[in-house]
């Protein structure tokens, strides 16, 4: 072998099918991501308040989440083809929809049509890598997983000048985009020969590579009989809890401690810059030192990072308050390239579509804690006790995923 190219031939397909989903995970993040930028151009278009906007952007992660498992039972029996086609036409007119939309119930139903077609493009693509590798599985996750965020931060310049001066235009070049991707990745992505009944046409099994499937593997109604899987579902919800409270607040935690307007801003860049980062670098290494240790260490530590926030920021260190923001998000993130290949590992390849969606609802709790009941800690305990308290919760977590091993099959 080739020691330049230790994947050979199906190691470099491999990686082709990766960066295709890749470019469509990316653009179907936009609708989560560049929310913030569309958001108050929209609320300006149609008089909506503040609650009404906030309403729109949890219908959109509610029906993204629980679009993602009749999607995934769809693509472990038939390949991502159908789920890709369904979507692809979703995320088109629900940015299309939102642009000329003249009222909130008219967005409501186009944002969650949108919501729809993303989980069915994000459950294909961030099982691609899980369903093709086993080597370097938390690596390729990692790649296709840290483009959901990592493309919007190179759209959302424009995009902002963009809703500006045309929105109408620019929601519906948005969906061209997304849409086009999706149909993209339903040309090029299919599933190693003979997983589904798609891919048993094939050009040629050494495609496959190192892609064997898992010698026991488990429906969606074994694996819920595990105990492994709630833990990694209870984890998740506060890996997403604590994530969009960090992402959504550190602005205004920031300006709770007095802190420039200039750190402030800095805070949430490095946050969401740090995030996409800690998705695919920890997500490489768990490949090499264990997924479960990985994971553990990485909680650990975002969890004293964002606990170690409340006396650095009270004691006026703004650019020690930034940097161990930064942290706490770099070292929260890796469970969105893990968890997917954790399911693999733990449950089989066949399946992992639907079983990940079904982990994957978690974020649903994660975004109530994240949004609401956030909100209502600050209120009743104050900013620093808050975030002390969601770093112990994230520290906790990481102490769980150490308990994790391989159900006994």
């Amino acid at each position: 072998m080739d020691m330049s190219d230790p994947d050979g031939i199906g190691g470099r397909r491999r990686w082709a099918l990766v960066a295709v989903a890749a470019l469509a995970m990316g653009l179907i993040g936009t609708y989560q991501f560049v929310w913030s930028s569309i958001r108050l151009p929209l609320g300006a278009r149609l008089g909506a308040p503040e609650p009404a906007l906030g309403t729109v952007f949890t219908l959109f992660l509610v029906f993204q989440a629980v679009s993602q498992f009749p999607a995934g039972w769809v693509r472990d029996r038939s390949g991502p083809r159908i789920p890709l086609l369904v979507g692809a036409p979703l995320v088109v007119v629900g940015y299309a929809w939102t642009g000329v939309a003249g009222s909130l119930p008219e967005v409501y139903v186009a944002y969650a049509l949108g919501g729809i077609g993303t989980g069915f493009v994000y459950t294909v693509a961030v099982n691609t890598p899980v369903k093709w590798f086993t080597d370097r599985r938390g690596l390729a996750t990692g790649a296709v997983t840290m483009s959901y965020s990592g493309v919007s931060f190179l759209l959302i310049p424009g995009v902002r000048r963009g809703v500006d001066d045309a929105f109408e235009t620019t929601l519906l070049a948005l969906g061209i985009a997304v849409g086009a991707a999706a149909l993209l990745a339903a040309v090029v992505l299919r599933d190693p020969p003979g997983m589904t009944d798609d891919s048993r046409d094939a050009e040629t099994s050494d495609d496959r590579s190192d892609a064997e499937t898992s010698a026991v593997e488990y429906g969606w109604r074994e694996t819920i009989r595990t105990w492994q899987f709630w833990v990694l579902y209870v984890v998740f919800v506060v890996v997403n809890g604590v994530g969009l409270m960090l992402i959504g607040k550190v602005i205004s935690y920031a300006n709770a401690f007095g802190l420039p307007a200039a750190v402030a801003t800095a805070g949430a860049s490095v946050v969401a810059v740090s995030d996409a980062l800690g998705i695919a670098l920890i997500g490489g290494v768990s490949d090499r030192l264990g997924r479960e240790r990985t994971v553990a260490a990485s909680l650990v530590l975002g969890g004293l990072a964002l606990a170690a926030t409340v006396p650095v920021g009270g004691a006026d260190a703004a650019w020690a308050f930034v940097a161990l923001a930064g942290a706490a998000a770099l070292f929260r993130s890796p469970p969105f390239s893990v968890f997917p290949s954790l399911v693999g590992d733990y449950y089989g390849q066949a399946n992992s579509s639907q079983n990940y969606a079904l982990l994957y609802s978690a974020k649903i709790w994660g975004s109530v804690f994240g949004g609401t009941v956030a909100s209502g800690l600050v209120v009743s305990l104050g900013w620093t006790d808050s975030f002390l308290l969601a770093g112990a919760a994230l520290s906790l977590a990481g102490l769980a995923t150490a308990t994790l091993g391989p159900p006994d099959g």
